[in-house]
């Protein structure tokens, strides 16, 4: 009970209720049953008024009547033997001259769960199938979804199907959706309601007569249909194309999934649907509605994964309110970053840099992350930008900018030099374990160009006893091996303090594991710990593709307007989903020279079913510069033909449409030349490096796979070297 007293308020209602002298008086009467119901709603177990409460329904008062069937439908399943008295009322009431009392009984009446009401609802229901009012036949539609909902299990009334199909074409808007509603509900186990021609197309003519849900709704039925021929699927897009331009942006982003679908084998066709329904999407991102301006920046990006430059003239409308939360933000930033090119590059690099110093440690770090995958192909002005940066002398800003300095120097060699010499300037040493992560790394890899790091490594061994995090504690480990190869005798009595430090007094087993590990490696030479710890470098020469590769259309098309894209592209793998179990052990040979035979694999047996290529998600590169690193080379031969004089983007374009993705080349005078591309088929991902050194003249193929399959390495090599042949005959 909610509070005391509660057993003398229902009696003094009950009493009130059975008074003939309140009954006599309409509006005291009234107000009793509006009591009622307001405690109701505050908790308190009314249920014993049930009776008093049925006798109320009859009255005249549409109010008054919503208010009893809202009472009864509440404890008709704690009062089941008195409910049977509500449903004789409720059925007296659908057959009231008045159709809104009609429909309100009807209403109700579904709104019943009890065993064994569908012999009571299912005759109302059936009449008001064909009942003279909209309002009424609009709730017995919805009826019939009910009723189903109450035995799921029993089999489909074909009569009660065939009504709903006949409505279809009732002139009520309302009713039409509803049937779709009801149909969609009652057949769900048989895939749902199915959508032919005739429906299709009266659907189509019915649109100007629904509201902008219903046109939502409908339109994502449509999805369904698949026209028989060119000319009906023009037809059926010129109906919809003012959709496209309409006000309520679920109508035109629901009208634009429905053309990429339909034209789905015509791509100027959705590249124009794509670029007139660009201002709804851009209204969607400025709606005063957050969530609704975060999902309409969740399809933007959807889209730019196939039209990147669709949006670069309006970055202005993706700057950061001072308001907008967080979440909103983070999205709006992944989208300059997108949209950055020669002409807006300064502009974009200062609203970023103006969101560095916000108060939110997340957001600021974010900002300085963005300004860093800017800097892969602006590096020498977002270098400028972090530089200054770290002149705040704020913690959590230096971290992140000296964790952008590591990622850079990775992917951009040439900016090794500057950001070196940033670091030896004197950079504030970060608190946070993710920061001297970075900071240990970039001493440890470029040592050599620095002249301070072996006494900054030393103050980071001085402290060792107050590190907490063990991933600090191996970065530093790995760092100081590396230095002590290229400044040995500098770094050589740290490094053995370290160790024995590791070995004798350390208590994390991981960390005293990776210090024995590189002891044992001391010992057994110089070059042999080079050759393991060194690793490899990130090759200067490699120009990564500029801008976002753009996806096919139908990689996306079905995702869009729905809840993935809200999600991120996070949510879905970058390549196929192939679980460890499923991967065949195999054992590659020994690494053949340019132009010997080709590497027998000792792998699971060849299939001789047709091995297709496809294009699938595309990879990052970060992805594929791991899966590079960790697979070994399959197989290795000389192709026999010359690298193609054709321009990038030909080459890009010829290799695309045989479905191989270009992740990166060298620029064309570039020797030695380059060029990484890789190509996927069911449970299968391949990836391939061509080279071609200056006196060279065949161009060289590395392959590897994974999972191993031989006739689709025979596959791609045949592909791609017609490929190839084609455009040396042009």
């Amino acid at each position: 009970m909610p509070y005391f007293g509660s057993e003398e308020t229902v009696k003094e209602l009950k009493r009130a209720l059975s008074n003939p002298h309140v009954q006599s008086d309409r509006l005291r009467y009234k107000n009793y049953i509006t009591k009622v119901i307001r405690y109701m709603t505050q908790g308190l177990d009314v249920s014993s008024l049930f009776m008093d409460m049925v006798k109320a329904s009859a009255t005249v008062d549409i109010v008054q009547k919503k208010l009893v069937y809202l009472y009864m439908c509440t404890y008709a399943s704690d009062k089941p033997d008195l409910a049977l008295l509500a449903i004789n009322t409720l059925r007296k009431d659908c057959a009231d001259p008045n159709p809104m009392v009609r429909g309100l009984a009807l209403r109700n009446m579904s709104n019943f769960r009890m065993p064994g009401m569908t012999e009571y609802i299912e005759q109302p229901i059936v009449a008001a199938l064909r009942d003279k009012a909209s309002y009424v036949r609009r709730v017995a539609v919805l009826g019939c979804a009910k009723m189903h909902s109450l035995q799921p299990n029993t089999e489909i009334d074909g009569r009660i199907v065939n009504e709903l199909y006949a409505l279809l074409r009732d002139p009520d808007p309302v009713v039409v959706v509803n049937c779709l509603r009801a149909l969609e509900e009652i057949l769900k186990d048989e895939g749902g309601v199915v959508i032919n021609k005739p429906i299709a197309h009266h659907l189509l003519n019915r649109m100007k007569e629904l509201d902008s849900w219903a046109q939502s709704e409908v339109l994502t039925f449509l999805l369904r249909y698949h026209p028989r021929s060119d000319d009906e699927l023009f037809d059926i897009l010129s109906l919809l194309d003012s959709f496209l331009q309409s006000s309520h942006a679920h109508v035109a982003v629901s009208t634009l999934r429905l053309f990429l679908h339909l034209a789905s084998a015509h791509r100027a066709v959705q590249d124009d649907a794509l670029l007139r329904t660009s201002a709804p999407l851009l209204a969607t991102c400025s709606a005063a509605s957050r969530e609704l301006c975060f999902t309409g920046l969740c399809h933007v990006q959807q889209v730019m994964r196939s039209q990147p430059g669709l949006f670069a003239t309006h970055y202005k409308r993706f700057f950061c309110g001072y308001s907008e939360p967080s979440y909103i933000k983070f999205r709006k930033m992944e989208i300059l970053v997108e949209l950055v090119n020669d002409e807006n590059v300064y502009l974009v690099l200062e609203e970023l840099r103006s969101y560095c110093t916000d108060v939110s440690p997340e957001l600021a770090q974010a900002a300085i992350a963005a300004i860093g995958r800017i800097a892969r192909t602006y590096s020498e002005k977002c270098l400028d930008i972090l530089t200054g940066l770290l002149s705040l002398k704020q913690d959590h800003i230096t971290s992140a900018v000296i964790q952008t300095f590591r990622d850079l120097v990775w992917l951009c060699p040439q900016s090794t030099a500057a950001v070196c010499q940033t670091v030896e300037a004197g950079v504030d040493r970060p608190q946070d374990s993710e920061g001297k992560q970075a900071l240990l790394w970039l001493l440890g890899a470029h040592g050599d160009q620095m002249g301070s790091a072996p006494y900054v490594m030393e103050g980071y061994i001085d402290g060792l006893k107050t590190e907490l995090s063990s991933t600090v504690k191996m970065e530093l480990l790995t760092a100081t091996v590396k230095m002590f190869l290229c400044r040995s005798a500098e770094t050589q009595d740290m490094l053995g303090r370290l160790l024995h430090y590791c070995i004798e007094e350390e208590s994390d087993v991981c960390v005293r594991d990776r210090a024995l590990l590189y002891y044992r490696l001391l010992q057994r030479g110089v070059e042999e710990t080079r050759r393991v710890v060194t690793g490899p470098k990130s090759d200067p020469s490699m120009s990564v593709l500029t801008g976002r590769q753009e996806e096919p259309i139908s990689e996306w098309a079905s995702t869009f307007n729905t809840l993935r894209p809200l999600a991120g592209r996070d949510s879905c793998p970058q390549t196929d989903a192939i679980s460890a179990a499923d991967q065949p052990s195999y054992s590659a040979g020994e690494e053949l020279l340019p132009g010997s035979e080709d590497v027998t694999l000792s792998g699971p047996a060849d299939t001789e079913e047709e091995f297709s290529l496809s294009l699938g998600a595309p990879l990052s590169h970060e992805s594929f510069e791991k899966m590079w690193l960790d697979l070994e080379i399959l197989h290795r031969q000389a192709l026999g033909v010359s690298r193609p004089r054709t321009a990038p983007d030909t080459l890009q374009a010829s290799l695309q449409l045989e479905k191989i993705q270009t992740l990166a080349f060298t620029p064309a005078d570039t020797v030695p030349w380059k060029a990484y591309i890789y190509t996927r088929s069911t449970r299968t991902l391949i990836l391939a490096e061509l080279l071609q050194g200056a006196t060279d003249e065949s161009l060289v193929l590395s392959v590897k796979q994974q999972p191993v399959n031989q006739h689709g390495i025979r596959r791609f090599v045949s592909v791609l070297k017609s490929v190839l042949q084609t455009l040396n005959l042009e």
